[in-house]
């Protein structure tokens, strides 16, 4: 019975271990501080500042497009016969990476160029005959012109001369015809007289014989007159015959010369014509060797081998220009795009580049580079979205010298500074971030 009764009272003073430890009913309870501390951090958080800030993603670039990967493509077909270079060598401007061979049987003569300069000097040489020929004609032109004036003047004194004979010539008939008509007045007084028996026969045969002298004369004079004039109108006549044959003569030459200038003007085509093939043929010679444009690093090569045909405007090679002026092409929604801006700052985080961001803080951030908006882009992309250039912000610090073309980037454009509480409120409701622009701009929009 003893026994019994001290069991009873060692199981009335037994408590379970899982109930002191679940329900910790003998200890205080600190979860209502607990909970009244985080209501107050957080009450407190919310009113803390938050920059906004439009996220995208892009890669490294350049604004020059003679710094973006370029073709080096052939100007000639033709087929490779020694490489200089291998895929990842620097060069620079000026060296020679692949020398190629002419397939055409136009080209395939060693002593094209010789041949077409021979041609070449023998047409100029054509040239100056031309030129020759034509001076010479034109002198001889000017020799007819000075003989025609001379005959001229030589025959217009002959006229002169013939019409001062041409007055004596008058005279001499005016006189003549006087003297006919005293002798023929005398004449027919003495047949009246001879008749009436006044004068003798002898004195009538002399006077008849003066009549028949003084008609004579007259005759002479009055026919050398006439041969004066007709003398008068041989000269003019030959003066004629003068012009019109210098004329003849002058106006053949100038069709031999016109002949000639015909041939000069077809043999410049000619020798232009032939200017221009010898300057093909030495470009062309030219571009048997690829010459790298500038400075860059051989990435790319489309052909191998020895003896490989390439095609006119094939590309070759690809080559990355060394220097570069890096950018960044980063890609907006349009819904964002009234909040891009031209001078705007962005923060960017490189891909490879250790950083520690976080985007409403941005002083709070490690690992972020400075950039401003360069250019935004007016038409829309076939990704639907707006391209925009992002350049470095000179009074940041310096982008990463180790960058490389096509490197990923993630880039924040940094908006209106707003509380926590406010941006929270916003991205539920689905509103866009708050247009802002900072003072220098809208001073310069004034």
């Amino acid at each position: 019975m003893k026994k019994t009764l001290e069991n009873i009272d060692l199981e009335s003073n037994f408590t379970p271990k899982s109930v002191t430890s679940i329900y910790r009913h003998d200890k205080n309870n600190k979860i209502g501080f607990w909970l009244l501390g985080l209501f107050l951090f957080f009450l407190i958080l919310l009113f803390l500042p938050w920059t906004q800030n439009i996220s995208s993603s892009g890669h490294v670039t350049t604004l020059y497009q003679d710094q973006r990967p370029q073709q080096i493509n052939t100007v000639i077909p033709g087929k490779i016969i020694k490489w200089y270079i291998k895929e990842g060598d620097i060069i620079k401007k000026g060296d020679t990476i692949v020398q190629l061979a002419d397939t055409k049987d136009d080209y395939l003569d060693s002593n094209l160029v010789e041949r077409t300069k021979d041609q070449l000097v023998s047409k100029e040489q054509k040239l100056l005959f031309y030129g020759e020929k034509i001076n010479a004609i034109e002198s001889q032109i000017n020799a007819i012109e000075k003989n025609r004036e001379l005959k001229i003047n030589s025959y217009e004194n002959k006229i002169e001369q013939f019409k001062r004979k041409l007055i004596s010539d008058s005279s001499e008939v005016v006189s003549a015809e006087v003297d006919y008509k005293i002798s023929t007045e005398q004449l027919s007084r003495g047949k009246q007289m001879n008749n009436q028996g006044v004068i003798s026969l002898v004195e009538l045969e002399r006077r008849t014989a003066q009549y028949n002298k003084a008609l004579a004369i007259l005759t002479e004079k009055q026919q050398k007159l006439l041969n004066t004039k007709l003398e008068i109108n041989i000269a003019k006549i030959d003066i004629n015959a003068i012009r019109q044959e210098a004329d003849d003569k002058i106006f053949k030459s100038r069709s031999e010369i016109a002949t000639s200038r015909g041939e000069f003007a077809g043999t410049t085509g000619e020798v232009a014509k032939n200017k221009n093939v010898l300057a093909n043929y030495i470009s062309r010679g030219n571009q048997k060797w690829l010459i790298a444009p500038q400075d860059g690093q051989i990435i790319k090569a489309k052909k191998s081998g020895i003896n490989e045909i390439v095609k006119e405007g094939e590309m070759i090679v690809e080559m990355v220009p060394t220097k570069i002026d890096h950018a960044i092409e980063l890609f907006i929604e349009p819904m964002d795009l009234i909040l891009i801006n031209s001078g705007q700052k962005i923060r960017m985080i490189f891909d490879g580049f250790p950083a520690i961001v976080f985007s409403g803080w941005p002083d709070n951030s490690y690992g972020t580079f400075a950039g401003k908006v360069s250019m935004v882009e007016n038409n829309r992309n076939e990704n639907g979205k707006f391209r925009i250039l992002v350049i470095p912000d000179n009074q940041e610090k310096p982008w990463p010298k180790e960058l490389k073309m096509g490197t990923g980037v993630r880039g924040f454009a940094l908006l209106k500074t707003v509380p926590i509480w406010y941006e929270l409120w916003r991205q539920i409701n689905g509103f866009p971030p708050d247009y802002y622009k900072n003072k220098a701009n809208i001073k310069n929009a004034k």
